[in-house]
């Protein structure tokens, strides 16, 4: 399956690629994707929170690694070539614990076999830094039965 280089391939295939995944369980939202960039957008609410009602600091990791591993697709033949994230980390540097929240994530560099993205976590209504990421995804070469 070869994914798709254009935004509106993308964005009619976005509810069926996350099928029964966290993101769609989490309703995060496909809001835009080109060769360099993707934009998520996800309401806070009580499946993000944590105890003390703020957005959860694991749920924005989350973010940025759905951002980042989806982004790193962009272009791939997945049953040949497959995005693995092998790291991530983030700074939380504001909290929130309503509204809504936009993760832009941006290609920071590209090889054939490693993609790496800035990843930006913005309170929508606020416009103010909540989060930032920095996720590596490997691109794995793929055996002819879908194994190593």
């Amino acid at each position: 399956m070869i994914v798709p280089t254009d935004e509106a391939a993308w964005l009619a295939g976005y509810q069926q690629m996350q099928q029964n995944s966290a993101a769609a369980y989490l309703d995060v939202a496909l809001k835009s994707i080109s060769e360099n960039k993707i934009e998520l957008t996800m309401p806070i609410t009580d499946k993000v929170r944590q105890p003390m009602g703020l957005l959860h600091g694991g749920m924005s990791m989350m973010l940025a690694e759905t951002a980042a591993s989806m982004h790193a697709s962009w272009g791939l033949d997945l049953s040949k070539q497959v995005p693995v994230g092998i790291e991530i980390n983030g700074s939380h540097v504001r909290s929130a614990s309503e509204g809504n929240v936009r993760a832009v994530g941006t290609v920071i560099r590209r090889t054939r076999s490693l993609i790496v993205h800035q990843v930006e976590i913005v309170h929508e209504e606020t416009g103010k830094l909540l989060c930032t990421s920095r996720v590596t995804n490997y691109i794995k070469q793929v055996g002819k039965n879908g194994n190593e």
